[in-house]
């Protein structure tokens, strides 16, 4: 039996190939902050007009930092889910770039996964 030898890369068609559009920029804030109520979320927005939302039980985080969060390379949101004794938590950062769509998709999808005790 033989064996056609594999050429490398990948092959496609010129179609394939056409440019799309992509959507850039950060966008609108309020696509993320607007996902929080005041009933079970803290909102601080301090002297740099930095935005910093906190669950009631303080294990949920969401940063916005429009110039850049201090001491960070163009961070511009952060989002942190604290841990348990057993299980480790994470954290997730974007940077001011980062389209608010995208964030807001990740912080629907985070409280998704969240509930009550």
């Amino acid at each position: 039996m033989t064996v056609a030898p594999v050429s490398p890369g990948f092959s496609t068609t010129v179609e394939a190939l056409r440019l799309r559009e992509w959507r850039l920029g950060p966008g609108q804030h309020r696509l993320v902050t607007d996902q929080f109520s005041a009933d079970d979320f803290n909102l601080v927005v301090d002297d740099r007009a930095d935005v910093h939302i906190s669950s009631k039980d303080g294990r949920f985080y969401c940063g916005w930092f429009p110039q850049g969060r201090p001491g960070a390379d163009g961070e511009g949101w952060k989002i942190a889910v604290t841990g348990t004794a057993k299980v480790p938590g994470y954290s997730i950062t974007f940077d001011t770039e980062t389209p608010s769509e995208i964030v807001a998709a990740t912080v629907a999808s985070v409280l998704g996964t969240s509930r009550p005790l």
